[in-house]
């Protein structure tokens, strides 16, 4: 008889194909360039779940090339493009570590204006459908990169609402300060709270700024039950779902690599906290994301 450890799945192994859903959604976030296997894999891979759409998401300048190239060439793929949060302070203070992958260069505030202009550039494409993930992210980045996060984060706002793209928000421990900076600037027509991480106060406030929410795997977690309250205040009309793929794999498969396949996992569950079937729960983030990404 095999030991229990023997037993145990490999906790670097795909998990299992789900049941497919019976109506097709989209994984409004995922990051197919950090995922194992080719593109051409993991779509196919999702469409045979019923997941028949993504969204592709920038962290930084190459990135977000790759994501607009990518979305050129699959109809099933759409790109946005940015800095992430995280990207901006170490553009200013020349660290090459972490996201950035552009190689050296000289830091400082002109670096960040290039970077910048380039993310403005791709934003104009007609396949890139929003911009992001931007914000403020308090968590990996402290005191000292505030003011070129804040920087960056306006800098993207302006550029979504220039060129009619949807905003995708990345916020991490800065609830207050997203929410504030979105008020003074004046939140494009379309923003997404990308992996929603706020309770159910703060969904009510996105709520009644028309801001859409996009709930990921970490949703299934023992220890989330506030994302659980804040999915069940929010509108269904605001209610997306994501992957954020390779990361936030759901339950039962956390600490797996995680991948768009595995967006039925998330559908039945979030299903079950608003107490509905998963075809209504399906036909509703569907029309949502098409409607968020203006496809």
């Amino acid at each position: 008889m095999p030991s229990s450890a023997s037993a145990a799945p490999d906790k670097n192994a795909a998990p299992p194909l789900p049941e497919p859903l019976r109506v097709p959604v989209a994984d409004s976030h995922t990051h197919l360039d950090m995922q194992s296997g080719t593109v051409e894999e993991g779509l196919a891979k999702a469409a045979s779940v019923g997941v028949t759409t993504v969204v592709q998401v920038g962290c930084d300048v190459n990135g977000s090339r790759w994501a607009a190239e990518t979305a050129a060439a699959h109809d099933a793929v759409h790109a946005t493009v940015a800095l992430h949060p995280n990207e901006a302070p170490r553009i200013v203070h020349g660290d090459p570590d972490g996201w950035s992958r552009q190689g050296a260069r000289q830091p400082g505030g002109d670096a960040l204006d290039e970077a910048l202009a380039e993310i403005d550039r791709l934003a104009a494409l007609p396949h890139v459908k929003g911009v992001g993930e931007t914000g403020l992210d308090h968590f990996r980045t402290g005191p000292e990169g505030k003011e070129a996060q804040e920087r960056s984060f306006r800098a993207h706002i302006e550029i979504a609402k220039r060129h009619g793209k949807a905003l995708v928000i990345h916020d991490r421990d800065a609830h207050a300060d997203v929410l504030r900076i979105l008020k003074e600037e004046g939140a494009p027509e379309r923003t997404v709270f990308h992996c929603y991480s706020g309770d159910a106060a703060m969904a009510e406030v996105c709520a009644r700024a028309g801001y859409f929410m996009s709930f990921a795997g970490n949703m299934t977690f023992k220890n989330a039950q506030p994302l659980r309250d804040a999915l069940a205040v929010a509108p269904l009309e605001l209610v997306l779902v994501e992957t954020d793929a390779p990361f936030l794999t759901p339950v039962p498969y956390r600490g797996r690599p995680n991948a768009p396949y595995l967006i039925p996992v998330t559908v039945r569950a979030m299903a079950a906290v608003r107490g509905i079937d998963e075809d209504t729960l399906a036909t509703s983030i569907s029309a949502n994301t098409a409607r968020a990404f203006d496809y």
